[in-house]
């Protein structure tokens, strides 16, 4: 495979130990270069080939690098996606792309006057679960869908210690964190809804600030998507429930990739992760007029199909991902989320 993208990563932290290194290191159309750990060098035992800098300032000023990692905090991705833009190297920014839409077009406006590239990490779409999900609407099983959820909960009632997630700044809570997933999922699923009305909760103890339960409604012309997320979810639910005119669908948030890597598992261009040892989807719906009751397992997911897409965007075998105008439209939306559960009124699109 050739030619090969040299790449250097923004920060260390778990984006960068779990998410982007790993795939970096492991694909073959990719050399990471560089790493950036303001002072750590933590790096240095699991990547001892790369070169240590301490800066994002540095990262850029190597000529060599010609893609580069914005995986640091929301609040820095504007400045730190426009410095690299001009410095005419080629961008993958983690999600949420920014703080809000105003900052989104404006980076979107300008990949295209550089006539760059900018790509948002949204690896979610690439969970078996979701693609179990996608195969299942795409086959038109359920008839017209009329009521759909989708939600994505985390067990975390204590301080997570990072402050650009819960304190009270712009861009921190749990609508920009998980929110950005499963508004880019509700998009890509169903396309671009009329109306947004949300509710946004702080439900723990008084030093977080930011929101930690959240719930959106997208309406559609015939079909209504509700959005949930909260960090107080201990119990197992299904993640994404479907009702249509022909029956139902249920799926649970399965995907095994994130505790493979957090393991330390090293992730490969072919599937790496394990499908589910139980089946997690079941099906209820009407064929020719006999009811179907199936339980389903998913097949694994895989996010290296995500930098695969970014190899052959770059190499000019394929689009882009997940184009920034992809992440606009997600923006828009948490903007009019915020909007609405300021008002308390639904926002018109």
């Amino acid at each position: 495979m050739s030619p090969v993208i040299r790449t250097g990563i923004a920060s260390f932290g778990m984006s960068g130990k779990v998410f982007h290194a790993p795939f970096l290191k492991q694909h073959p159309g990719f050399e990471l270069v560089s790493i950036v750990e303001r002072n750590k060098s933590e790096s240095r035992e699991l990547y001892p080939e790369t070169k240590l800098v301490r800066s994002f300032e540095e990262l850029l000023n190597d000529d060599s690098i010609e893609l580069v990692v914005v995986n640091t905090p929301v609040q820095t991705h504007f400045e730190y996606v426009k410095m690299a833009l001009n410095a005419g190297k080629k961008v993958v920014v983690e999600k949420p792309f920014t703080i809000n839409a105003e900052e989104a077009k404006e980076l979107d406006e300008l990949v295209k006057e550089k006539n760059g590239f900018l790509s948002v990490y949204q690896n979610r779409r690439f969970d078996a679960d979701f693609v179990a999900v996608k195969e299942v609407i795409g086959q038109q099983l359920l008839g017209d869908l009329r009521e759909v959820e989708i939600r994505y909960d985390r067990f975390r009632p204590g301080f997570s210690g990072k402050e650009h997630k819960e304190a009270a700044i712009p861009g921190s809570g749990v609508l920009h964190d998980l929110g950005a997933h499963l508004i880019d999922q509700s998009i890509q699923l169903f396309g671009w809804p009329e109306k947004v009305f949300a509710d946004l909760r702080v439900v723990r103890d008084s030093k977080i600030t930011a929101n930690d339960c959240v719930e959106v409604l997208l309406y559609y012309p015939n079909l209504r998507v509700r959005l949930k997320s909260t960090v107080i979810g201990r119990a197992v639910y299904p993640s994404f429930i479907l009702n249509g005119m022909k029956g139902s669908f249920m799926q649970d948030r399965s995907d095994r990739q994130e505790a493979e890597l957090l393991a330390g598992v090293m992730p490969t261009v072919e599937d790496w992760a394990p499908s589910p040892e139980q089946p997690d989807g079941f099906l209820h719906i009407d064929i020719d007029g006999k009811e179907l009751k199936e339980h389903r397992t998913s097949k694994p997911g895989n996010f290296m199909r995500y930098y695969d897409g970014i190899w052959n965007a770059l190499t000019g075998k394929g689009p882009n991902p997940v184009p920034s105008s992809d992440a606009v439209k997600t923006m828009r939306i948490i903007d009019a989320a915020i909007e609405s559960n300021e008002t308390g009124m639904v926002v018109d699109l």
